[in-house]
């Protein structure tokens, strides 16, 4: 991890776009027999995996590949629109899918979260970009049919179900973060976790005997356990608010007023100040 941050999106937009749904013209052979677009993609993502996004560059991938760096740019314009190719591959299903009615969507949103932390954990550089505004390829777009294939029996408004995976991606990305983070301090200082709690032992003891914190004091020998799997536990909670939200949604749709008001309950609430829908008097 770095400090640095790229963004997504900000190379040629048109260009990816090409690249990434191969609709524009096709490089000339290259000196190299071999190098595709997908080779050069494959190396840089294998790149950044075991050395951070940092260290991804034309040159590097280059000599990777055993070219000319000039080369490289017979199928890909620059870094910029590479990244963006990059995000969409690591996004390739590596399963089948199942399909809509297989799972219910409980489980579907399980292995969604699950599939997310594991995909953070192989490919942490994907936490050093900002992907506010991605450029959608036709891998992201197939995870993004499947889960919704999958989780539209809930009942929810389209909004409601674009909001329900933003939701388990930014849990996700919370906890994925933590996990990486604690990977990395161990890397970079050589200390375990273990080595570093204890270091604090005496200190902390000596906190918990002034009287000064009598709830942390309390808490059970186990309450900081590492083997407690917090990200489990959140994510049921996370699931079990949701189903709260679709059984009263489904309870409402056979009428009754307490019904409906369980069901409004469950719903966004209306945005403050003026609406930023075009009037009839704004453009579109």
């Amino acid at each position: 991890m770095t400090s640095g941050r790229q963004t997504s999106g900000s190379g040629d937009i048109a260009r990816t776009l090409d690249l990434l749904w191969d609709t524009g013209p096709r490089p000339s052979r290259g000196p190299k027999p071999g190098l595709t677009l997908d080779r050069i993609v494959e190396t840089a993502v294998g790149i950044a995996d075991r050395e951070g996004l940092d260290a991804v560059s034309m040159r590097r991938i280059a000599t990777e590949l055993g070219t000319g760096t000039m080369s490289l740019y017979r199928y890909v314009p620059g870094k910029a629109e590479l990244l963006d190719l990059m995000l969409d591959r690591v996004q390739r299903p590596s399963d089948e899918p199942a399909g809509p009615g297989e799972v219910d969507w409980r489980t579907a949103l399980e292995a969604l979260g699950r599939s997310m932390l594991d995909l953070y954990r192989r490919h942490p550089w994907l936490l050093e970009v900002n992907q506010a505004r991605p450029i959608l390829g036709p891998n992201a777009l197939e995870n993004m049919e499947n889960t919704l294939a999958r989780i539209r029996p809930m009942g929810l408004t389209d909004p409601e179900l674009v909001s329900v995976i933003i939701l388990i991606d930014g849990y996700v990305v919370g906890a994925a973060r933590t996990r990486i983070f604690e990977e990395e301090a161990e890397r970079r200082t050589g200390m375990t976790d273990t080595e570093f709690w204890e270091a604090q032992r005496p200190a902390l003891e000596k906190a918990m005997h002034s009287g000064r914190y009598p709830v942390l004091a309390s808490l059970s020998e186990d309450a900081f356990s590492p083997g407690f799997d917090h990200f489990e536990f959140g994510l049921q909670r996370i699931l079990d608010g949701l189903e709260t939200c679709v059984e009263a949604r489904r309870a409402a749709a056979d009428g009754g007023s307490s019904a409906r008001a369980a069901a409004d309950a469950c719903s966004a609430p209306a945005p403050d100040g003026p609406s930023s829908a075009p009037s009839a008097e704004q453009p579109s």
